[in-house]
């Protein structure tokens, strides 16, 4: 992975927490994990799981500890319902 790699999923990451943070830290994380499940590309996932998260804010390695730890968080916006729409799981990813 290159540092250009990880710096782009870290300022992802911070950039969903960011949005996140008005309902409070706890179901931000929450938000911020359930987003990256279902949008983020495989690819997107490995690198901000294998990488340094030095770079992250508190939400987003919160986020990111709670997928390795917990797993999904399941739903948790409207958002993420329509990324299963159809049967489908769509990701954001380029």
């Amino acid at each position: 992975m290159s540092y250009d790699q990880l710096e782009r999923v870290t300022r992802y990451a911070n950039q969903i927490a960011k949005n996140f943070v008005a309902i409070g830290h706890d179901k931000a994380v929450l938000a911020t994990a359930d987003h990256i499940e279902s949008f983020w590309d495989p690819r997107m996932k490995a690198a901000i799981f294998a990488g340094d998260r030095a770079g992250l804010d508190p939400i987003a390695a919160d986020a990111i500890a709670h997928l390795e730890e917990k797993g999904d968080p399941g739903s948790q916006t409207r958002a993420t319902d329509f990324s299963t729409h159809g049967g489908l799981h769509n990701s954001d990813a380029g």
